[in-house]
């Protein structure tokens, strides 16, 4: 995994307000002007009580007492017309970045996304987008903020003293830069480390949610929950850690704010002994420099949750940046479905060879079965024809043409996918089928149905097609989840029907309808069945096994 350091991902981050860019100006005039209105409310009421004591001229008791409640009310105004831009600046890329996230998951999928922890995905879709609420609204204008809050109070201190105006810069820089800087170091790794045990428990109590049936039967429990407690405390323990970074910073900052206000207070008195300040100028600074922590101190408060904000960031940013297995492949010449052809191919996931050589030719509208033991490269095979990943050696040609030339959209419309785990949605159970063809009729959903040996088992459900299916299927067995996959795959009506290992889950009543369904498709299709059962290539005329042509 590719990491950066904290610049890189807020530079990356960054980068994608340039759209909303004058919204974000708009936000940091507003809160710098908010700001010097809760500073200079301290600063009016010191003057009013500088010229009730008669060291102050020049000034109308009323005028000033109407500028000190238009700064009030001004303060509230700005400071919501600040949030306001700063939330919907958030708002709005958190939409966009969840976009280019399940944009990016699309692209990755479904090679990327196989080795994938599930329970770490959910949590950069939720709540590592969420966290970055956090950087767009309560972090890059409070960074712009404070810079120019502070330095509109340095004109104010040089004005008054030059001593005063480097004194109070250094207070800055120590709560505004030092202090983040120094619990940014202290807790650098503390944050990614929080967010991946953090998603490794989500895959965990996932997991367990999804294997309750088989944790009850086997009592798992204690087990199970003794993991689960141990993990918690894990991710406890590193909370703890960055509570602990939280405290001491805000510690420190007080502490600071102490020693430069009454360091401050301290200069001040030593240059109106020197004659060099007058005793306005004493009272006014002192109460400039009470008053005007506030943005810095915000700044300083970034850093705890920062840490955090960058890790789900980075963690989010190299989910967008992740390359897929394949590259789609667009604009090249349409091609028409044509006989296959596999010729020497070698294939390996990382150091695992599968495929070594292996050579297969499919004619069009022929029923082809593949047979071998499991494991033997099956699969893999089907997956390298729907160009899910590429093979490392070899060739893959439909008609004259390498799949690696023809569109992918082109490629994938021309292919009937059925896998061995159908996975299911929340949904009802024409829907489910309906996947392969949004806009298939209700005809056309049965016809699929009743191919795959489905439709008289819909039937007899008391709502029919509207039947809704649990999660991930679950009210299902799982010869009618696998036949709700075939069905699936007669209504794409694709010319190229990829079927692993179909009938794995299927009775042996239900099996020959299937394969029947398959024989009726006649010379119209070309099927491709894979599968370690004797009984399913009866469907084939001609058999591969995966060390050779056997008939």
């Amino acid at each position: 995994m590719k990491r950066r350091n904290g610049l890189q991902i807020m530079g990356k981050l960054i980068g994608l307000v340039r759209p909303l860019l004058h919204i974000m100006l708009g936000a940091i005039l507003l809160g710098v002007a908010g700001y010097l209105c809760a500073i200079f409310l301290t600063v009016l009421a010191g003057m009013g009580i500088l010229k009730l004591s008669g060291f102050l001229d020049g000034f109308s008791l009323p005028v000033l007492f109407a500028v000190l409640g238009t700064a009030a009310v001004l303060r509230g105004v700005l400071h919501y017309g600040e949030q306001a831009c700063n939330h919907y600046i958030a708002f709005k890329l958190l939409a966009l970045i969840r976009h280019q996230v399940f944009a990016s998951l699309r692209r990755l999928c479904p090679a990327k996304l196989d080795g994938k922890d599930k329970g770490n995905l959910i949590s950069i879709l939720t709540t590592d987008i969420e966290l970055l609420e956090v950087f767009y609204a309560h972090t890059i204008s409070p960074i712009a903020i404070a810079v120019l809050t502070s330095l509109v109070m340095e004109i104010f201190f040089f004005y008054y003293s030059i001593p005063a105006g480097l004194f109070a810069l250094c207070g800055y820089l120590a709560i505004g830069v030092l202090i983040p800087v120094w619990n940014s170091g202290k807790g650098s790794g503390q944050g990614m480390v929080f967010r991946n045990q953090f998603g490794d428990l989500n895959s965990f109590v996932l997991d367990s949610l999804r294997g309750l049936d088989e944790t009850i039967q086997y009592g798992c429990g204690q087990k199970q929950l003794k993991e689960l407690e141990q993990r918690s405390r894990k991710l406890n323990e590193k909370q703890t850690i960055l509570k602990q970074l939280e405290g001491t910073q805000r510690g420190l900052t007080s502490l600071l704010i102490l020693l430069f206000s009454f360091g401050m207070l301290f200069l001040c008195a030593l240059l109106y002994r020197s004659g060099l300040m007058d005793l306005t100028g004493v009272f006014l600074c002192t109460i400039l420099m009470m008053g005007s922590f506030g943005p810095v101190v915000a700044l300083s408060s970034l850093s705890n949750n920062l840490m955090q904000t960058l890790a789900s960031g980075e963690r989010v940013l190299n989910l967008l940046e992740e390359s897929p297995e394949t590259e789609d492949i667009t604009g090249q010449e349409h091609t028409r479905f044509d006989n296959i052809t596999c010729k020497d191919l070698h294939f390996s996931y990382e150091d695992e060879q599968i495929l070594s050589g292996y050579s297969i030719s499919v004619p069009k509208g022929s029923r082809v079965g593949i047979h071998g033991k499991s494991g033997s490269g099956k699969s893999t095979l089907l997956k390298l024809l729907m160009r899910f990943y590429d093979a490392d050696q070899g060739s893959i040609r439909i008609g004259s043409r390498e799949i690696d030339s023809i569109n992918t959209t082109e490629l994938r419309d021309m292919e009937s996918y059925v896998t061995q785990e159908t996975s299911l949605f929340h949904d009802s159970i024409a829907n489910n089928i309906a996947i392969a063809k949004p806009d298939a009729s209700q005809s056309e959903i049965e016809a699929a149905a009743r191919k795959a040996s489905l439709h008289e088992f819909i039937q007899s459900l008391p709502d029919g097609y509207d039947t809704m299916i649990g999660e991930l299927g679950d009210t299902l067995s799982g010869g009618e989840k696998q036949r709700i996959g075939i069905a699936r795959a007669f209504l794409h009506n694709a010319p190229l029907l990829l079927l692993d290992e179909p009938t794995s889950n299927l009775d042996s009543l239900n099996e020959s309808i299937i394969l029947h369904s398959l024989e009726e498709l006649g010379t119209d299709k070309t099927v491709l069945i894979v599968s370690h059962r004797e009984s399913t290539m009866a469907a084939a005329n001609i058999v591969y096994e995966m060390s050779g042509r056997v008939s």
